[in-house]
Parts: C-alpha cells; sequence; structure tokens
C-alpha cells in the first residue's frame, strides 16, 4: 500500500484534497502541483507500485495473491481488498511501502483498511497490518547496493570522497516530537546503509527533503541548505540517497531531478542521486521475507 497518485493533471485538485483529509486544496498550491506533475510527465508510482506487486507475487509463488493498492487513488484499498475478497482469500498481510513505521504518519493505512472492510461486509478477509521493517536485512542489502552503484557514477579520484546526503521526506517539527521512533529509525536506517557501504561519517550527513506547503516549523537541515556549504568546502559534486521512498514519484522526480538538481548546479555542484528501488531484485526479496514473516506470525 502507499498514497497513490494524480490519475491526470484535471486529477491534481481532488488528489490534494484527498491527501489533505478532505480539505480543498488553495488555488495556488494547485497550480504549482498541476506545473510539478506537468514538468516529470505524470507520475509512474502506481504503474511501479503495480509491476512491484506482480515481481513479489512472482517470488512468492505458490497459491499467494499480491495487489498494489492506493490509498489516495485507484486502485484503491477497498477495491483490491474487494477483489481478494471475490478470490476467497481469507487473511491479508498489509504493508505499507515506507520501511519506517510511524502510528501517527501510517495510521490512515489501518482507517482505510478499516474502512474497506466494512464496506465490503462479512466476506472481507481479516488483514494483519506489518510495522517497522527497516531493519529487514534485503532491504538494506538493496539501499546499500544503490549508494554503491551511485558512488561509481564519479571517477575513482572523486569516489572517495564526494559527499553523500541520506534524505527522508520532511515532517512538521510538531510531528517528529510526537514521533521520535519514527525519526531514530530514518537515523538508524541512514547510519546502518552507510556503515554497510564504508562511509567514513564525515562523509554522509542526514538531512530532509520536500518539505510540505503547510505553516509551522519543519524539520532540518533541509537538503537545499547544504548544498552553498558543500560547495564553499571545496566539494565539486553530490550524491543524493532517499532512505525512505521506495519507488520513482513526484518526490524523486521533481523534488531531487528536478528542484534538487537546480539548487545543487546553482552552487556550483554536479548533482547525482541513486536510483530508486522500483523492481530491484534485492526490494523484492525484502518485500518476499516481510511477508512470510507476517504470514508465518500469524499461522501461529
Amino acid at each position: 500500500m502507499t498514497y497513490g497518485s494524480p490519475t491526470s493533471l484535471d486529477d491534481v485538485p481532488r488528489y490534494l484534497g484527498a491527501v489533505r483529509g478532505g480539505r480543498a486544496p488553495a488555488a495556488d498550491l494547485v497550480a504549482e502541483f498541476v506545473r510539478r506533475y506537468r514538468v516529470i510527465g505524470g507520475s509512474p508510482l502506481v504503474a511501479i507500485t503495480t509491476a512491484q506487486a506482480r515481481a513479489l507475487q512472482d517470488r512468492l509463488g505458490g497459491d499467494v495473491l499480491v495487489r498494489g493498492a492506493m490509498r489516495f487513488s485507484e486502485p484503491s484499498i477497498e477495491r483490491m481488498l474487494g477483489e481478494l475478497a471475490d478470490e476467497g482469500v481469507l487473511r491479508v498481510v498489509g504493508i505499507v511501502l515506507s520501511p519506517q513505521f510511524s502510528p501517527l504518519l501510517m495510521g490512515g493505512y489501518e482507517l482505510a483498511v478499516a474502512a474497506a472492510r466494512a464496506s465490503i461486509g462479512e466476506r472481507a478477509p481479516v488483514v494483519e497490518i506489518v510495522g517497522a521493517w527497516h531493519r529487514e536485512r534485503a532491504f538494506l542489502d538493496a539501499l546499500a547496493e544503490r549508494l554503491r552503484e551511485g558512488l561509481h557514477r564519479f571517477a575513482v579520484a572523486e569516489r572517495s570522497s564526494v559527499p553523500v546526503l541520506l534524505t527522508a521526506h520532511s515532517l512538521p517539527r510538531r510531528v517528529a516530537e510526537e514521533e521520535p521512533a519514527y525519526v531514530a529509525q530514518l537515523m538508524e536506517t541512514a547510519e546502518v546503509v552507510a556503515a554497510r557501504v564504508g562511509l567514513a561519517r564525515e562523509r554522509w550527513t542526514f538531512c530532509w527533503q520536500s518539505a510540505g506547503h503547510e505553516p509551522g516549523e519543519w524539520m532540518k537541515p533541509d537538503f537545499a541548505e547544504l548544498m552553498p556549504a558543500l560547495r564553499a568546502a571545496g566539494h565539486l559534486a553530490v550524491l543524493v540517497a532517499p532512505v525512505q521512498f521506495l519507488a520513482d514519484h513526484l518526490e524523486i522526480l521533481y523534488d531531487l531531478d528536478v528542484a534538487a538538481r537546480e539548487q545543487a548546479e546553482a552552487a556550483g555542484l554536479r548533482f547525482e542521486r541513486i536510483e530508486s528501488m522500483n523492481t530491484s531484485p534485492h526490494f523484492i526479496e525484502a518485500l518476499a521475507s516481510v511477508a512470510t514473516t507476517q504470514l508465518a506470525a500469524v499461522d501461529s
């Protein structure tokens, strides 16, 4: 399960309203997001999530069915759960496509599942939603693999010194203060992956990206703030590596590939980012391990 994305530019107002809990977005906010989606040619998130589900079903084999379901767009959680009910499925493992888990931020998935089950009625499957899985070995292997690949885009002389920014989606500070365990999971992921790749501590920084448009203070440092300081320190390039996002979508294809690249180049830095997980075999192996572990726990 993941957020989903607008089906078209005309669908952006509805989508933003759904993400904002039914509050109508301001016209300038809609216009800005329409511009961003136009720049990237629309989000591929739904197609990638569907492909991840297909790859996971192929990996699990047997009589296991896998569906990709969206919280704010089609194919919806209710629709996919209904399809599984039609197939006679009795038990479902729900995996939120964020390895780090926050009850506050991800609780909406539980509410969406509960609403879907109520709508389906007595034939609705029982759903067990997985919590945090950021320590899953195959996930860490997949992220470390992407980071090594990213480093190998640089010449050997630069590869050993290029700074790395390990990013996560920014949070309002008030949310972070309510969910310290979630922030700790993000930072733990960054630390473990950096260690696996052999990055010296002074070479990498955990920072935030994609701060929202809501009022109030958001988490710092934002990656944009770090670019001038890196150039002032004598660096000529930067590698950005998200530790939370698992597929290409707006926060990757626009916030990084367009906005962050412009910010880096304006500061005099060459910009590179790691390839997203998408359907990486290591990542699909991680999902398989998470699913089978949860299924075994249900069986016991």
